[in-house]
């Protein structure tokens, strides 16, 4: 079996892994330099406390490969578990946090409820007044991005994967179908994926997968099929704050103003947020990498509203901006889309951490025609035209 993978990130990387450790002829296509799009640009975070049962069950699965990652690849990730500890300001984000811990324990994570006194306890520079309840999970956490893609790629490439950088996909090719089990669209009168070209010639295969995160969309396009796959710009400041942040502090979400900080070595701290308002989907190929300094202000005092690390005399160090794959439900679309076109993007923000699930649960629909190793019934795409009421709420 032959199989193209288009994207170098973290989620293409891992599906070009697991299918070559099954035996297949993988050959990988990355526009630029391999991670060097989105997953450069993620804040590393690997979590549990998710809002619904798919995504825990991604984050559940993806765990057992970074708890493992250094003895796996030989790559030390710098992955820290201080926690992720999520706040409710509002009685309804306050009702659906109860809900979501009685779902995660039941599928094996062991997140509690706390009260916004005992949150506390783990992030000591917590102003709790403003809050009605709080989520905790101890064996949450963040790893560095850039690492676990050396490690992917190494890997990828002692198993066999064709790696090409530099080699854009100009078109997806398709023939007459011939049959076969894929519920595709309704509306679908195109053929059976067969290869790809690209600026350095065309490529035959038995499957392609569509693992180009912001550039998804478009390139389902290529194929004839339409995703709400839209690119939507983020951004991280790193601030010097006022009181040195611990790095035993969690990662801390204020959910209701979509604020968020984490400590960094050496008393520093990643701030970010997306604060509401004018969200437009941006051509991920002209975007600006840099922050804002408005938006940088912003971010600082969001965060001093609720803690003590932060105040007027903090600082901006240095920023960027990146792209989210975001999909109106904030899951991804992980199917075999048509006949012969897999596809494993849309993350919404959660391709880092869901990688090494997304990986192995591609290589089984290209191989078994079906996953067995986590249920993705819910993430079909054609969710969205059903009127699935499937909704992450828990986005940082």
């Amino acid at each position: 079996m032959n199989v193209v993978v288009v994207g170098g990130g973290i989620v293409g990387l891992a599906a070009a892994h697991s299918l070559a450790e099954r035996g297949v002829d993988v050959t990988l296509c990355e526009q630029g330099s391999l991670g060097d799009a989105s997953t450069a640009r993620a804040a590393g975070g690997i979590r549990c406390q998710f809002s619904t049962a798919v995504n825990v069950d991604l984050s559940v699965t993806s765990r057992r490969v970074w708890d493992d990652f250094e003895a796996r690849f030989g790559v030390d990730i710098a992955y820290r578990r201080p926690g992720y500890l999520f706040l409710a300001r509002d009685d309804a984000t306050a009702d659906q946090f109860r809900a979501n811990v009685v779902m995660q324990n039941e599928r094996g994570v062991d997140s509690v409820l706390l009260d916004p006194e005992d949150a506390v306890e783990h992030c000591p520079g917590l102003q709790p007044e403003g809050f009605v309840a709080a989520t905790y999970h101890a064996e949450d956490g963040f790893a560095d991005p850039n690492l676990a893609v050396q490690g992917y790629a190494s890997a990828a490439r002692e198993a066999g994967v064709d790696v090409r950088t530099k080699t854009a996909v100009t078109d997806v090719l398709t023939e007459a179908c011939v049959g076969g089990d894929t519920e595709t669209p309704d509306d679908w009168t195109g053929g059976s994926v067969v290869g790809v070209d690209t600026d350095d010639g065309r490529l035959d295969a038995d499957y392609v997968v569509n693992a180009a995160g912001a550039w998804a969309g478009r390139l389902a396009g290529l194929a004839g099929i339409d995703l709400p796959i839209e690119p939507r710009r983020r951004q991280i400041a790193v601030v010097d704050p006022s009181r040195p942040v611990p790095e035993d502090v969690p990662l801390t979400v204020d959910l209701d103003t979509g604020s968020y900080f984490r400590p960094e070595r050496d008393g520093a701290a990643l701030v970010g947020g997306h604060f509401g308002g004018d969200d437009p989907a941006v051509d991920p190929d002209r975007y600006s990498q840099s922050i804002d300094l408005d938006w940088a202000a912003d971010a600082v005092e969001h965060a001093a509203d609720y803690t003590t690390y932060f105040d007027e005399e903090s600082g901006i160090k240095r920023g960027w901006a990146g792209l989210y794959a975001v999909t109106p439900d904030h899951h991804p679309v992980v199917e075999e889309t048509v006949p012969g076109f897999v596809t494993a993007a849309g993350f919404s923000g959660h391709g880092f951490q869901h990688a090494p699930a997304t990986g192995q649960v591609v290589s089984e629909l290209c191989l078994d025609g079906d996953a067995s190793l986590v249920d993705v019934g819910p993430l079909a795409s054609r969710r969205f035209a059903d009127g699935s009421d499937l909704v992450e709420r828990n986005v940082a």
